[in-house]
């Protein structure tokens, strides 16, 4: 396996961890919470929101880091 493999794959699974993470957003501040027993693995649904919103911007960077690198070919 090359690198430009390894980025690419990396760069799959961010996007679909992205949509995921996305999908799981509330447009009234339910998001996880309305997830029955996932809002138990936070002390409250705040903490839950504020976890949510810290990896979705995480998976957001990683994204459009790995787009630029691989749209610009500096791996290759």
């Amino acid at each position: 396996m090359t690198a430009t493999n390894i980025v690419q794959g990396i760069w799959a699974l961010s996007a679909i961890g992205l949509i995921i993470l996305v999908l799981l957003h509330s447009p009234k501040g339910d998001g996880i919470g309305a997830i029955g027993g996932q809002a138990q693995l936070f002390s409250s649904t705040k903490s839950a929101e504020d976890t949510l919103n810290r990896v979705t911007w995480a998976l957001t960077v990683i994204f459009m880091g790995l787009t630029v690198v691989l749209s610009a070919g500096w791996l290759s």
